[in-house]
């Protein structure tokens, strides 16, 4: 045999030896702890949804889920390590409609792409948009409100928990649907803009169900409408936007669970069926469900069904950030 001939020989061997040993850490795979970072703060919305389904998950795997939390930039800080992690199924990411859509828009400079820089594993849960406004607010419903911010949006203040967030997002929608341009005033997180509208700083705001629903129960807010198709359990008699007279307000903050890119096929599998069981679980629905979560049903729980969203949101939300930040002159 000549030299050039056994160096191929040797060079196929070492490449089937190297596709078996792929391929059984894929089937064997994990072995040892997941990490998934949450783009936020402990204790929020997306925080929240990932430690119960990731409980459950852990189980099904076999192996500890780690969480860490990594803040900053609305959440692109977090996404942007996820997408640089090794593609091995030990890194993972929930993100939600910020990061992997809105941000597109937000961020020119935006160090990945939601669309290609990721391998999607399956949607976990939607946290409502509700409409809300301090309790002392002139208008009673929804048709009042919208009458009163187009008359009155100048001298308004708007609340948000910061560029980049769900609550920024989702008004900048509303906002621009009623054509009003009110004073956006930031704040560093949910829990400080909620405090501020319980406190009577701000007029109005548009945040997740999971933040409010003390606060309506309590009375030290108004809600004015829900931005789904269907009422919300957990506020039952609270009408949807369509029911209350703005039917094209339809806004719910998904989160999700990415890879990095090229994470192979197996690995996505098995990690899309632990989250698939976990939603199955009656125990994890009841959690999730009394937080006031819109739980995905089985066919948009696969990988195919998430690319298919992003895709769809960074379509629909790129030009209205674009038009929120020329108006905020940034």
């Amino acid at each position: 045999m000549s030299c050039k001939s056994l160096t191929r020989l040797m060079a196929g061997i070492a490449g089937l030896a190297m596709s078996a040993s792929l391929a059984y850490a894929q089937s064997d795979y994990p072995t040892r702890p997941i990490t998934v970072i949450i783009p936020f703060a402990a204790g929020g919305p997306t925080d929240t949804i990932a430690r119960i389904v990731t409980e459950h998950m852990a189980r099904t795997l076999g192996k500890a889920i780690v969480i860490e939390n990594v803040v900053g930039a609305g959440g692109t800080t977090a996404a942007t390590r996820a997408a640089r992690s090794a593609p091995d199924g030990y890194t993972l990411i929930t993100g939600h409609m910020g990061t992997h859509a809105s941000a597109v828009g937000l961020y020119p400079k935006l160090a990945y792409d939601p669309r290609k820089d990721f391998e999607p594993i399956g949607l976990l849960a939607g946290t409502p948009i509700l409409i809300l406004a301090r309790k002392d607010f002139p208008a009673k419903d929804l048709k009042e409100f919208v009458a009163y911010v187009k008359a009155n949006g100048s001298k308004l203040n708007e609340a948000h928990a910061g560029v980049g967030s769900v609550s920024f997002t989702t008004c900048s929608l509303l906002n621009h649907l009623l054509g009003v341009k009110p004073t956006r005033v930031p704040f560093t997180g949910t829990g400080p803009s909620m405090n501020a509208l319980v406190a009577g700083q701000v007029d109005y705001m548009c945040d997740q169900i999971v933040n409010a629903v003390p606060q309506i129960q309590g009375g030290t807010i108004k809600a004015y409408a829900v931005a789904t198709p269907e009422r919300n359990p957990a506020l039952p008699d609270l009408p949807t936007t369509k029911e209350a007279g703005l039917p094209e307000y339809e806004v719910s903050a998904w989160n999700a669970m990415f890879a990095p890119k090229g994470t192979p096929a197996p690995i996505i599998a098995k990690l899309n069926d632990a989250i698939v069981k976990a939603l199955d679980d009656e125990g994890v629905r009841k959690r999730l469900l009394d937080l006031g979560s819109d739980l995905p049903n089985r066919e948009k729980r696969t990988p195919q069904a998430l690319a298919d969203l992003v895709s769809r949101e960074v379509d629909r939300w790129t030009p209205l950030m674009k038009e929120a930040i020329a108006a905020a002159g940034q």
